[in-house]
C-alpha cells in the first residue's frame, strides 16, 4: 500500500513537472515552416512582448514564458521578414535594440562586420536602434518572462554579439497618449 501511495505522489508530481514545462517550447524547423510559427505567434502578442532574432550561439532559455524556434536561416532575411511582419500589424511596432558590443568588434576580430553591420543598418537605421549590454539583454528577458512571452528565433548567424532584441509597443495607442492619461488620472480629471 505504502509503495502504491508512493508511486502515485511520483507519478503526479513527474506529470506537473511535465505539464509545467509546456510553455517553454522549442520548435525546430526540418522543413523551414519557421514563418508560419511566427504567423501564428504574432497575433496572440502585444505590448511588453519581445521577440529576439539571434546568433547560433545564443543560449537557450529556461523560463516558461520563452517560446524557440529554429529557423535554420541567416539573421539578416529573418530580421527582415520579422520587422515586415510586425510593421504590417495592426497591433504592435518595434522598439529595436542592438548588442552594445557590436560597435567595439573590429575588422582584426571579425574580417566580415563593416559588411555585417552596413546590411543590419539598412533594416534598421542606426538611430531607431537603441543599444544595451549584452548582458543586460538576460537581465530584461528573464523579468519579462516571468509574465510576458518572449519568442527566440534562433537563425545561423555566427558573427558575436549580432543578435536584435525587439521589444514590442503598442502601435495605436502613442506614449503621449499614455502620458497625458495617466497626468488626467493623477489630476482626478475625467473627459465628458
Amino acid at each position: 500500500m505504502k509503495l502504491t501511495i508512493t508511486l502515485l505522489i511520483l507519478t503526479i508530481f513527474l506529470t506537473g513537472a511535465c505539464y509545467g514545462q509546456s510553455d517553454n517550447l522549442y520548435k525546430n524547423n526540418p522543413d523551414g515552416n519557421w514563418k508560419k510559427q511566427l504567423n501564428e505567434q504574432l497575433p496572440l502578442l502585444g505590448h511588453r512582448n519581445w521577440i529576439l532574432v539571434v546568433d547560433k550561439a545564443f543560449p537557450a532559455q529556461n523560463a516558461p514564458g520563452i517560446v524557440t524556434i529554429n529557423t535554420g536561416e541567416a539573421l539578416l532575411p529573418v530580421l527582415q521578414y520579422t520587422l515586415d511582419q510586425i510593421n504590417s500589424s495592426t497591433h504592435v511596432k518595434p522598439l529595436i535594440f542592438t548588442d552594445k558590443e557590436l560597435n567595439y568588434i573590429t575588422v582584426a576580430q571579425v574580417p566580415e562586420i563593416v559588411k555585417f553591420k552596413s546590411k543590419l543598418f539598412k533594416i534598421i537605421p542606426e538611430e531607431q536602434a537603441q543599444t544595451l549590454l549584452h548582458d543586460s539583454v538576460f537581465v530584461k528577458i528573464a523579468k519579462a518572462s516571468e509574465l510576458f512571452r518572449i519568442v527566440v528565433l534562433k537563425t545561423e548567424q555566427v558573427i558575436p554579439y549580432s543578435s536584435v532584441f525587439l521589444q514590442l509597443d503598442c502601435k495605436y495607442w502613442p506614449a503621449e497618449n499614455e502620458k497625458l492619461l495617466r497626468e488626467s488620472m493623477r489630476n482626478n480629471s475625467s473627459v465628458k
